[in-house]
């Protein structure tokens, strides 16, 4: 299967703590990849060092983006590797809280209203409320709005049904679903594992910074 991005001996600290230890993992291209830990894990910190929020101490961050030859974007920053089509949905801080709604979906990100709102129709009656009033529920669909249907083909979601009712989480599935049949990239940072019928690929587990195991889910 082809590699979409990769880490090799990722080392990330955060002031004395070093959160991943020499860390080595491969995200398939067009399939759902699972990071699944406890908090503390390593799992975000896996996610923040793909998407560029956090420096690696030592290692690298190697993409390939449909190339067979990859690119070393260790020292690129978040805005950089976004234009190369990286797209992380942080657990936290995940809209722009001084902006509408609706400024959220078009100004920054590009996002279509229409497309947003036929995956959320929720937010239709929100658009023009400023974003840092909505609820933790409301605020996550508009930043998961941004990813889904923004042009990004590698998507980085942590923990994404955090405030989402059982409905709106299995609506958020079908639509992963639907953007890995077209060839996208998926990585999910969770607890457990998605219940099915979400696909799930590969399975990384981490444990205090460390990848204990690596799997096809059973």
């Amino acid at each position: 299967m082809a590699v979409e991005i990769e880490l090799r001996g990722a080392r990330v600290r955060y002031g004395p703590l070093e959160a991943l230890h020499g860390v080595d993992l491969a995200v398939p291209s067009g399939a759902v990849t699972v990071l699944l830990g406890r908090n503390g894990s390593g799992r975000t910190s896996v996610l923040h060092a793909l998407a560029g929020v956090v420096p690696l101490a030592s290692g690298s961050v190697r993409w390939y983006g449909g190339a067979e030859r990859p690119r070393e974007i260790t020292a690129l920053d978040t805005y950089r590797r976004s234009r190369l089509g990286i797209a992380l949905l942080p657990a936290e801080r995940a809209v722009f809280p001084s902006l509408s709604v609706a400024e959220n979906l078009t100004l920054l990100s590009g996002t279509s209203v229409p497309e947003a709102l036929e995956l959320f129709p929720e937010l239709s009656r929100l658009l023009p409320r400023t974003a840092g009033t909505l609820s933790g529920g409301e605020q996550r669909m508009v930043a998961l709005s941004r990813v889904l249907t923004g042009p990004a083909r590698l998507l980085l979601l942590d923990e994404l049904g955090l405030g989402l009712a059982e409905e709106v989480v299995t609506r958020v599935h079908a639509a992963l679903s639907a953007l890995v049949d077209a060839g996208r990239t998926v990585v999910l940072a969770e607890q457990s594992l998605p219940p099915e019928p979400v696909r799930v690929d590969v399975v990384y587990e981490l444990r205090r910074g460390t990848v204990v195991s690596a799997r096809e889910p059973v």
